[in-house]
């Protein structure tokens, strides 16, 4: 009993070890390598070699999908180039399982002794995040020996030894359970490599772990599958047809699986890098003979999951993906996709004042006070999906990018509930009444709400690219909308004092109305505010030191 809980414990530690040298690669790296495979879309052999590259890092192919995912989901890239990068991902990751073949234990104490002094001496810098990747890769050394010390005392026992012969030699039997032990780990890395270990104890028979092997490529398609369940159709396209390359490969090797233990078994000495060769030139044919297939194969994939009709979908949060919690720097991406898809649909709330206030439209004014709704619904997921974000593995600039998007839905959502009032306003001051601006009225207000909708896509511009140049320019709008909304009420008030009859009716509403404009102009110029902070043009104050000065001697 005592061998068996060892086992089982080593096991845990070994996917344990996966995990964090994953999420800390990710952690460390994460918006970089993003980049290198954004970079890599234009030719199908370089993104082979990107998802390679990437993914030998990462340790994780299950990473890599959803990395890739989420840039088809947006239409950036085509699911044809996303699939030659998943070819070379699942060759990275088999590249790994050789690499841990080899007798690593002298290297287990010296990782985790050197990773664990730089994680807590810096654990807040780039040097404490390496540390937790180091502690992790030394964990699954660690691992690895401690299963192959926990197997000895179960191979020598008689009823295990006869439970091992009595196991069914069903190459199908051991894929199904090979890709469920995949899909619990979360890990076919973790499984390759265990399934090895246990080969070269004697636990397993080489071609029971063949299977196992198989069984494991299956389920790191599954799980990239079921990871992209709750996204969008165009998000799923990478991991249906990366699992079909795997399951039309597993297919073409099971009547092969028996002469290539016979290949093994001449060419290299021990069963641990038989079976690790094995994975790895799996994977090697996989890319192989599929490379050239990822246009058909993704045509197919664009065939079955369709472009989903968004209008539908408008009321419910898109990207706000539960994966990729795991990995900050890609749930921030998440949320900050949700920000927009709010903004998105506070510009159709923007839009839609000036309509109802043309044609006294009822109907379109109930509809976009609906919308509110929408609103204060994306904020509160928003909200709540970044406070599941660990901030202490964020690094400075990523926290900053978290309050920056934190900032950036609040604001949409004040600019909703403006809007919602606004309309309310002019339903029941206008609309039920039949009342109309004076034609000069009605001029600076179209022009007001033109303003707002050019600061409105500006703001956007600015929450998505940061760039500092444009966020001063927000500010400037602010300020000149500001003078503006002076000017349009000194006219009025001119109008009221000439006896104009539409303006002396609409007079409260038209000076609310104004004034709203300008708060919810505020709201959006508000945005720049973060972005000219981190980067320190942003004065502490903007009265002038001479009228401080002023001030303070008349108090």
């Amino acid at each position: 009993m005592q061998s068996l809980l060892n086992l089982l414990a080593a096991i845990a530690l070994l996917v344990w070890g996966t995990h964090i040298v994953r999420t800390g690669v990710l952690r460390v790296f994460g918006e970089n390598l993003r980049l290198v495979l954004s970079r890599s879309f234009g030719n199908r052999f370089k993104a082979l070699l990107a998802g390679l590259g990437v993914t030998t890092i990462v340790q994780s192919g299950t990473a890599t999908c959803l990395i890739v995912s989420s840039f088809v989901g947006k239409g950036l890239v085509t699911t044809a180039a996303a699939l030659a990068v998943m070819l070379g991902a699942d060759v990275g990751s088999s590249l790994m399982a050789v690499v841990f073949s080899f007798d690593l234990s002298w290297l287990s104490p010296l990782l985790i002794f050197v990773g664990v002094v730089m994680f807590t001496t810096r654990q807040a810098t780039a040097a404490g995040r390496i540390g937790r990747v180091l502690i992790g890769l030394g964990l699954i050394t660690l691992a690895l020996h401690l299963i192959v010390e926990a197997t000895r005392p179960l191979t020598a026992s008689p009823a295990v030894r006869a439970l091992l012969v009595a196991l069914p030699n069903e190459v199908l039997l051991d894929i199904v359970v090979g890709a469920a032990l995949t899909v619990m780990s979360y890990s076919s890395l973790a499984i390759v490599l265990l399934t090895a270990t246990l080969a070269e104890t004697g636990m397993l028979t080489a071609p029971v772990a063949l299977g196992l092997v198989l069984g494991a490529n299956v389920g790191s398609g599954l799980l990239a599958l079921i990871a992209a369940g709750g996204t969008t159709p165009q998000a799923r396209r990478l991991p249906l047809g990366n699992l079909m390359f795997k399951l039309i490969g597993v297919l073409v090797a099971i009547p092969l699986v028996g002469h290539a233990h016979v290949l093994l078994q001449d060419l290299i000495p021990t069963v641990h890098q038989q079976i690790v060769t094995f994975h790895l030139g799996f994977n090697i044919t996989l890319a192989v003979l599929f490379i050239g297939l990822t246009g058909p194969i993704a045509r197919l994939v664009d065939r079955w999951l369709p472009v989903a009709d968004t209008s539908a979908a408008n009321t419910r949060p898109r990207h706000l993906d539960p994966v990729a919690l795991a990995t900050p720097s890609l749930a921030i991406s998440c949320a900050a996709r949700e920000a927009l898809h709010q903004a998105d649909i506070v510009e159709t709330m923007l839009r839609g004042i000036l309509p109802v206030i043309r044609n006294n439209d009822l109907q379109l004014a109930e509809q976009l006070r609906r919308m509110d709704d929408t609103v204060d619904d994306l904020y509160a997921a928003i909200k709540f999906y970044l406070t599941q974000v660990s901030r202490e593995a964020l690094s400075e600039r990523e926290g900053r990018r978290w309050a920056d998007v934190m900032s950036f839905t609040i604001n949409m959502e004040q600019v909703g509930d403006t809007i919602e009032r606004v309309l309310q306003d002019v339903e029941d001051k206008k609309v039920r009444k039949n009342r109309s601006f004076s034609d000069a009225g009605m001029a600076e207000i179209v022009h007001l709400h033109e303003v707002l909708l050019s600061n409105l896509r500006l703001a956007m511009g600015v929450f998505l690219d940061g760039q500092v140049r444009d966020a001063q320019r927000l500010l400037e709008e602010k300020a000149r909308f500001r003078d503006l909304e002076h000017e349009y009420a000194a006219s009025h008030l001119a109008r009221l004092r000439g006896n104009t009859a539409q303006s002396i009716e609409t007079s409260s509403l038209h000076i609310d109305l104004i004034s709203d404009l300008k708060r919810i102009n505020s709201h959006i110029c508000s945005i720049a505010y973060p972005i000219l902070e981190s980067h320190g043009a942003l004065s502490k104050t903007r009265i002038r030191p001479s009228q401080l000065a002023d001030l303070t001697d008349e108090a």
